[in-house]
């Protein structure tokens, strides 16, 4: 079986956007942790994924039905501007599927 996260989207009382990373790889013990900006994300889930060697399989990315669309984009758009600066540092990117094609 595979180590699967699930990062869900929330927003609180005050209209802020938060994620709840869940992983129940172990049904008997589900952990949650709730993050608050991208760098606690990242923070909260490598610390998650080093209890399985830094190997995980899957992020599922789901959303509360009340996140507007303009909540998700701006989580995106962090996302990727996030990402860009890991690949320019690392130099390469981060999966197979960001390298492009060459025809």
């Amino acid at each position: 079986m595979g180590v699967v996260f699930s990062s869900t989207i929330k927003i609180d009382e005050n209209a802020k956007w938060f994620i709840e990373i869940e992983d129940a790889t172990d049904p008997d013990d589900i952990r949650r942790e709730v993050c608050f900006d991208l760098d606690e994300y990242e923070t909260k889930i490598e610390e998650m994924g080093s209890e399985y060697g830094g190997h995980v399989d899957e992020v599922k990315w789901l959303k509360d039905e009340n996140v507007p669309p303009v909540v998700v984009d701006e989580i995106r758009v962090k996302m990727a501007e996030q990402r860009a600066k890991i690949e320019e540092k690392l130099g390469e990117p981060l999966t197979p599927v960001a390298e492009k094609k060459e025809e």
